[in-house]
């Protein structure tokens, strides 16, 4: 029975090898996490899809929400606050100081 499992796991590590399976995920060895690549035109469509997420969760929270919806809802948030630009919003404060001396 042994062989017969040990031929399947050999079968499968064939067929993973010669296609390209598991792509949309990068591995991320320093956080130990994976990401996900989003690909955008700007930083305006950047803002749109956040504020989107955040309009959304805003009409969820305003219904009453299931506990199913409340999971989804934590997930929207999370995707939304992993989205903004902190980096971006720093330079732009840098550069709004620049502009008021």
């Amino acid at each position: 029975m042994e062989i017969a499992e040990t031929k399947k796991l050999e079968n499968l590590k064939k067929i993973m090898s010669n296609m390209e399976f598991f792509t949309k995920l990068n591995p991320d060895a320093v956080n130990n996490l994976l990401s996900v690549p989003i690909k955008l035109s700007s930083y305006y469509e950047l803002n749109l899809m956040v504020s989107s997420l955040l309009k959304t969760s805003i009409s969820l929270l305003k219904n009453d929400i299931s506990s199913g919806i409340a999971i989804d809802l934590i997930i929207l948030l999370e995707i939304a606050l992993q989205l903004l630009p902190e980096d971006e919003m720093e330079l732009l404060d840098k550069i709004r100081e620049i502009d008021k001396r």
